[in-house]
């Protein structure tokens, strides 16, 4: 059985990627860093296989790559 994807927060993919607070951000709006997923009203993550995947291969990273067509 597949586990579910984990959500990890802003400090542990800044640990895990080795980039600052506004590089991350500033990847993403370049759309060559997964973006965030809304998990409540104030609150936001990451999939943890998407920094998985990136970190692996950050040049080749693409959005939804990896994933299903109803992207999970």
């Amino acid at each position: 059985m597949r586990q579910p994807d984990r959500i990890i927060r802003l400090d542990t993919v800044r640990d895990r990627t080795g980039l600052s607070r506004s590089t991350i951000y500033r990847k993403i709006a370049e759309g060559t860093f997964p973006p965030q997923i809304r998990i409540s009203v104030n609150g936001a993550g990451w999939r943890e296989s998407d920094i998985d995947r990136w970190v692996a291969d950050p040049v080749a990273w693409r959005p939804g790559s990896g994933r299903g067509l109803d992207g999970v």
